[in-house]
């Protein structure tokens, strides 16, 4: 398995399901200078992450955002048929459940990042070793 696995913190936003709040959302963090390196929006959450992530909850704290932070699981995948499929079912055979995953914003040469929000990060990045 050529895949490189890390801890990292997820900002968890909560959004007004209208339009327009995506927009402001991204646009509050840019004129910031913060880069979303990955962002999965789900009906009236955001889930961000962001290199610097008290400068973007500082920000996000001033503009009354409704934020949590969650530790989550990058993984680092081969961009290949069945990368992920061979990851999620290695987690789901040892009984860890993933309750959300998507997808980061950059690809670097002949990988792909995906975050995983599961119920037992420790254990993950054991089974994943």
């Amino acid at each position: 398995m050529g895949e490189k696995m890390e801890r990292i913190t997820e900002i968890f936003v909560i959004l007004e399901n209208r339009p327009a709040t995506l927009g402001e959302l991204c646009s509050h963090l840019a004129e910031n200078r913060i880069n979303i390196e990955a962002i999965g929006v789900f009906q009236d959450t955001a889930k961000l992450y962001v290199k610097n992530v008290n400068k973007a909850m500082k920000v996000l704290d001033k503009l009354d955002y409704t934020t949590e932070l969650r530790e989550v699981l990058k993984v680092d995948l081969e961009n290949s048929l069945g990368a992920l499929a061979e990851v999620a079912t290695k987690l789901g055979n040892k009984g860890i459940n993933i309750e959300y995953c998507y997808g980061a914003l950059s690809k670097k040469g002949n990988t792909t990042a995906v975050i995983m929000d599961v119920s037992d990060v420790d254990r993950a990045l054991k089974v994943l070793k």
